[in-house]
């Protein structure tokens, strides 16, 4: 009869195995224990291989039309008559995401560095005819070791909520494989194997590697962007809200679906029929859904103390009385037509009203330019997927392209201001003379605005400078009713030269405050 002797096992701290027992467990230390700053993701890698069977089908689409025009170029090389895909899938294992990490920038952008191992089992054969001759040609065995980044930008609020992704390789890749041609292995002949990794290696690097990287557009960005050039505004027989039975009127426009504050007229005094005769340039996203609304206002004049204890009625926006308004689509207009409507007033933009009380008439000449076409069309699904080097190439003033474009300043947000008797921020940014104010942020001294403002200039802004000061407003009447938490002036040549800046600055006259400015030089 056998008798056996049970005894538990020995347990012992993994960090005191040492070196040699770790690698006899652990065949390969994965890299989100050597690197804490990748993270694992194995519900990512369950995620690609639930979807590998769609992916494989997506992905060998996208490379049957990007190896086309490239197979074709040896169509009459080398005796060659004909080259194309008999087969082409990438197998039943999806590759593995060893790690990932996610980069911080300044930019409206998502980055994100994936390192990925895959061993699969490709069914990838080429027809191949030469001369008389027919070769099939497959590739075997294939394996790939790469650090890969990915960046959706720019981020915005649309869906999918990024323009495009941009890959490029941060190394250099480990790429092995076999080929046979009708079966053969012609890997096996000495030399020729050295000969096409290096080759491989020489195309993929010189394509791919960082700072050269592939773009593949996801939103159209071959759509025109429009100015509206409004200009000569004119209005009859306003209502009299003033006492002394006149207005003081003035023109709010802006454009539906857009988040820019309104662009205002000068106010005209003690007047029913007045002519401003002025001209605003409005940047048109998408003309198609996108209207022009106009909002005519009479200042108030009556007392400070009293307008506190007037309520705000529904005519009214703040302490001035709304005589009317209008909408104008803008699917109606032709680029560089000009068009003059005159509308009748309206209490609001329920056509459903009826128009029991007249409130006058307003007119506008109205010229739609189109003020930048992107020269990127993708008429052939070949061309959607470009290669390019990463960055832009600074070039002298004398180089830069006279002419009109677009000045977009973002105020995003600030840091550690404060006041000596209260921290309301508000920014103002003073261009040319003009000034634009973002809202106001609430006892706070980390304010958070993100709010755009536009300028449509006739050259670019080379030797200028843009104003940024940060002031604090008192909730109440009492002084001082504002105060100072620092300013900051850029200079907008790296802009035009660049393209575009986003960095924070440090605040004049301001302990520890910073600002975060993002401007944009976008030329016609």
């Amino acid at each position: 009869m056998l008798q056996f002797s049970m005894q538990d096992p020995l347990v012992r701290p993994v960090g005191e195995l040492g070196p040699k027992a770790l690698q006899e467990l652990l065949s390969e230390i994965p890299l989100w224990v050597k690197t804490p700053d990748y993270e694992r993701v194995d519900w990512l890698n369950n995620f690609l291989l639930d979807m590998w069977p769609f992916l494989d089908k997506a992905i060998c689409g996208m490379i049957r039309i990007t190896a086309k025009p490239i197979l074709a170029e040896y169509i009459g090389k080398y005796q060659i008559k004909g080259i194309e895909f008999d087969k082409l899938s990438l197998g039943t294992l999806p590759p593995t995401i060893c790690g990932i990490k996610v980069l911080e920038t300044n930019e409206k952008e998502l980055v994100m560095e994936k390192v990925i191992k895959w061993a699969g089992n490709p069914n990838i054969v080429l027809d191949l005819h030469v001369s008389s001759l027919k070769f099939l040609v497959q590739l075997v065995d294939l394996q790939v070791f790469a650090t890969l980044r990915t960046t959706l930008t720019p981020l915005m609020p649309e869906f999918p909520c990024f323009s495009k992704i941009v890959i490029s390789l941060m190394e250099k890749p480990h790429v092995d494989f076999g080929m046979k041609i009708s079966g053969g292995d012609i890997m096996a002949i000495p030399g020729l194997y050295t000969f096409v990794q290096e080759t491989i290696q020489k195309q993929v690097l010189g394509q791919y590697l960082w700072p050269k990287i592939l773009e593949i557009p996801i939103l159209d960005d071959s759509t025109k962007n429009y100015t509206v050039a409004s200009c000569n505004f004119r209005a009859h027989k306003l209502l009299k809200k003033d006492l002394f039975g006149a207005s003081d009127p003035y023109v709010k426009l802006n454009l539906t679906g857009d988040n820019l504050a309104a662009e205002k007229t000068t106010i005209k005094k003690r007047n029913l029929n007045p002519e401003w005769n002025e001209k605003f340039n409005l940047v048109v996203k998408d003309p198609q859904s996108q209207a022009l609304q106009l909002q005519v206002y009479d200042r108030d004049k009556v007392f400070l103390i009293f307008q506190l204890l007037v309520s705000i009625l529904a005519e009214k926006v703040g302490m001035h009385d709304r005589l009317g308004m209008q909408l104008i689509p803008l699917k109606d207009l032709k680029p560089y037509e000009n068009k003059e409507c005159t509308l009748d007033l309206l209490k609001d933009t329920n056509t459903n009203e009826t128009l029991n009380k007249n409130r006058g008439q307003i007119v506008v000449d109205l010229t739609f330019v189109p003020f930048k076409e992107d020269s990127m069309k993708f008429d052939e699904p070949s061309e959607r997927y470009n290669r390019k080097e990463s960055g832009s190439d600074v070039v002298s003033d004398d180089e830069i392209q006279k002419g009109a474009g677009l000045l977009s300043v973002v105020i995003l947000e600030a840091e550690e201001v404060e006041g000596d008797h209260h921290n309301n921020p508000y920014a103002v940014l003073i261009f040319r003379g003009e000034k634009k104010k973002t809202k106001i942020m609430w006892k706070t001294r980390d304010p958070c605005w993100n709010e755009e403002f536009q300028f449509v200039l006739e050259e670019p802004p080379l030797h200028e400078k843009i104003h940024i000061k940060i002031l604090s407003k008192r909730k109440n009447f009492s002084f001082p009713s504002k105060e100072s938490l620092g300013y900051v002036e850029i200079n907008l040549n790296d802009v035009v030269n660049n393209g575009c800046i986003n960095d924070k600055y440090d605040l004049i006259n301001s302990k520890n405050g910073t600002i975060h400015v993002e401007i944009q030089w976008t030329p016609a």
